[in-house]
C-alpha cells in the first residue's frame, strides 16, 4: 500500500511510538514552547491527528529562561500494564523526568524527577521484570530503574555507536532471544543516520551490524536529508516500521525552515537477524509497505473562529504564558492578548500565540482589531523561527498614524521595510508562502489587500537562525518595551494549505 512521508509535516522531530491495540500513539520534542510534548493517534501509521499535550501545567513544564531550543528534548513514548510512560529531558529546568497516564488524552502526572545528566532518555521493560534507563553523554549509558519511585542503579557504559559523532537517541528492544539498540550518530544534520547493534544481555556487550548505518541519506542528491532518531514499532499483523526524523530542504539549499517532521519506513528482517530500513537504507516522498487498514480522520478546519473556551492542541505559547495576557471569554468569539513591555526581539514569554508552519505552500490570514495608543504598541502576525529571526506584519501608530507594518529581525539586523498608512477599523493580514518566499498583505476589512514586502525563507531557517526547532506562524501584541494599554482582538484565524508542485531535488 503506498503512502507519502513526511506522515507528521512541520516541526515535530524525535518521534517515539507505541502500541495499544489497534491504536497507535506518537509524542514528538517541543523544546520551548507550552504546552509542551505533543500527542498524536493514528490507526493505520499514516493518518496521525493530535489529541492533545502530555505537559500541560507550568508544575510538569518550567520554561521561565528557557533559551530558545532549550526546555524539553527527545521523549520516549512506552505502553506497560494498562499505563502510559513518558520519559524525556528539560535541558533548561531539571534535567530527566518521567509522567504518567492510564489514558493518553486525559491528564498526565506530575514529573518523576531521575537522577542522571545527559539527554534523550529511554525505558525498556524487560520480560524479568526489570527496567532500564538509558540515555546519552558521551555515548549510550544505561542503568536499572524502579518504577513508580524513579530510583536507579548504577550507570554504565553500553555502546559508543560506531564511530559517527554525537551517539545519541537510544531505544532498547527485545526481539526473539536477542537484545537490539537502536541509537542515532552524526548530529541531527546532514550526516545524521541510525545505527543498530545487538547483545545476548540488556546491558552488553553489543555487536555492531556489519551493514551500519541501516539508515542514511548522506551525500544524496534527494528531498529528504538529515534521517535518523528513530522508534521501532510492530503492527498488528506483525510488521515492523521505523518512524523517525528528516528534513525537506525548501530550495535554496541547503536551508530548511519547516524543522525536523516525521517520516515512516518499513522495516524488513534479513536472513542473518539484522534488520534493513526501506530501500537498502533509503527512504522517499512516496513509498509502498504493508500498512494496516487504511484509517483517515476528519478533515481538519481551516478557519479558527475562537469560539471555544479552549485552544485547539495544535496552538502553542512560547514558554511559560502570562494568564493575564490572552483570553478567550473578555471578548466571546475572539483571542484577546494584552501585550506587555516584552519585545519579539527577547528570549521571553511576550502575548504570542502561534501554530506551526507544516506546509511550503500556504496562506495564512487573520482579522484584527486594534487601536494603538503610541507608536510603541503594535499587534499583528509574526514569522517566527527564534526571538533573532523573525518577519513581522503589524499594525501600529508612526508620527500619529495608523500604519500597517512590515519588519525584518535577521541576526543583528532590524528594519521596517515596508509602512502603509491605513484607515479605520478592523484589518486583515495575510501571509503568503511558497518554498522560497513570505509575501506579506494587509488592508482594511471591506478593501482590496495590499501586498507590502517579501522576504526568502531562508533568513529563517536552520542554517541561518540555528537551533532544533521549526517555524511558527503567530499572532502577538507588544508594547517593545512600555506598558500596552490596548488589547488586540484577533476574530479569526485561517491557516490553508496550497496546492505545490512536484518538490525539485537539492542540488
Amino acid at each position: 500500500m503506498k503512502y507519502s512521508n513526511p506522515v507528521i509535516p512541520g516541526f515535530h522531530p524525535d518521534p517515539s511510538i507505541c502500541r495499544v491495540g489497534d491504536d497507535y500513539y506518537l509524542v514528538t520534542s517541543s523544546f520551548e514552547y507550552f504546552p509542551g510534548l505533543p500527542l498524536f493517534h493514528s490507526r493505520d501509521l499514516v493518518h496521525w491527528r493530535q489529541i492533545g499535550h502530555a505537559l500541560t501545567r507550568a508544575s510538569q513544564l518550567p520554561l521561565s529562561g528557557a533559551r530558545s531550543s532549550g526546555g524539553i528534548y527527545a521523549p520516549t513514548l512506552r505502553f506497560h500494564e494498562g499505563t502510559f510512560y513518558i520519559i524525556t529531558t528539560n535541558v533548561t529546568g531539571g534535567g530527566h523526568f518521567l509522567v504518567t497516564a492510564l489514558d493518553p488524552v486525559g491528564e498526565w502526572s506530575e514529573p518523576v524527577w531521575l537522577e542522571g545528566g545527559g539527554i534523550d532518555p529511554s525505558l525498556f521493560f524487560d520480560s524479568d521484570g526489570k527496567v532500564y534507563f538509558s540515555y546519552t553523554s558521551g555515548g549510550i549509558l544505561q542503568r536499572e530503574i524502579q518504577l513508580p519511585s524513579g530510583q536507579v542503579g548504577e550507570e554504565r557504559l553500553v555502546w559508543q555507536g560506531t564511530g559517527g559523532q554525537y551517539p545519541e537517541g537510544p531505544h532498547l528492544y527485545r526481539i526473539g532471544d536477542l537484545y537490539y539498540l537502536l541509537i542515532s550518530e552524526g548530529g541531527t544534520e546532514y550526516g545524521h543516520m541510525l545505527t543498530i547493534a545487538r547483545s545476548q544481555n540488556p546491558g552488553g556487550p553489543f555487536v555492531s551490524c556489519p551493514r551500519n548505518p541501516i539508515l542514511s541519506h548522506r551525500s544524496m542528491s534527494s528531498p529528504i536529508q538529515a534521517t535518523g532518531h528513530g522508534d521501532l514499532i510492530q503492527d498488528g499483523n506483525g510488521a515492523l516500521w521505523v518512524v523517525f526524523l528528516g528534513i525537506r530542504p525548501n530550495g535554496h539549499w541547503p536551508y530548511h525552515h519547516l524543522g525536523r517532521e516525521t517520516f515512516l519506513a518499513p522495516v524488513q528482517w534479513e536472513a542473518d537477524g539484522w534488520p534493513t530500513i526501506g530501500e537498502g537504507g533509503k527512504v522517499a516522498l512516496s513509498m509502498s509497505g504493508p500498512l494496516p487498514s487504511p484509517h483517515s480522520w476528519p478533515a481538519e478546519t481551516e478557519r479558527d473562529n475562537f469560539e471555544h473556551s479552549r485552544l485547539g492542541p495544535d496552538w502553542n505559547f512560547l514558554r511559560n504564558p502570562d494568564p493575564g495576557r490572552w483570553s478567550l471569554t473578555e471578548r466571546p468569539g475572539w483571542l484577546r492578548l494584552r501585550g506587555s513591555s516584552v519585545s519579539l526581539d527577547e528570549a521571553a514569554s511576550p502575548a504570542w500565540v502561534g501554530r506551526r508552519q507544516e506546509h511550503f505552500n500556504v496562506c495564512v490570514t487573520t482579522r484584527l482589531e486594534f487601536a494603538s495608543e503610541s507608536d510603541h504598541e503594535c499587534a499583528g502576525m509574526t514569522v517566527w523561527m527564534n526571538e533573532r529571526h523573525h518577519y513581522d506584519l503589524f499594525l501600529s501608530l508612526r508620527d500619529g498614524k495608523r500604519c500597517l507594518i512590515v519588519r525584518r529581525r535577521i541576526g543583528s539586523l532590524m528594519a521596517e521595510v515596508s509602512r502603509r498608512e491605513v484607515g479605520s477599523g478592523a484589518v486583515i493580514l495575510r501571509v503568503d508562502a511558497d518554498r522560497t518566499t513570505y509575501r506579506f498583505f494587509g488592508g482594511n476589512d471591506a478593501g482590496a489587500l495590499v501586498e507590502l514586502a517579501a522576504g526568502e525563507t531562508r533568513y529563517v531557517a536552520t542554517e541561518t537562525a540555528g537551533g532544533f526547532t521549526g517555524v511558527y506562524v503567530a499572532m502577538f501584541s507588544s508594547g517593545n518595551g512600555a506598558a500596552c494599554g490596548s488589547p488586540a482582538d484577533f476574530d479569526w484565524f485561517e491557516y490553508r494549505p496550497v496546492a505545490e508542485q512536484a518538490a525539485p531535488l537539492p542540488g
